[in-house]
């Protein structure tokens, strides 16, 4: 029971950081949209795996 409210503490403050990251560049147009992959990574892998989404849509872009 504390694994599944760790992982749902997890999805809701990575959902939550993509949310507040597409605030803030909005100007700028980079946003990352909010979906299962986004969210899991981010969940899984923390700030490293959003930094990655930033570069790769800035490499493509």
């Amino acid at each position: 029971m504390k694994k599944l409210l760790k992982w749902i503490r997890k999805i809701i403050i990575s959902s939550f950081l993509l949310y507040g990251y597409n605030l803030l560049v909005q100007p700028l147009n980079l946003m990352i949209p909010i979906n299962a992959i986004t969210v899991l990574s981010v969940a899984i892998l923390g700030v490293p795996a959003l930094i990655s989404m930033v570069l790769i849509l800035i490499y493509i872009y």
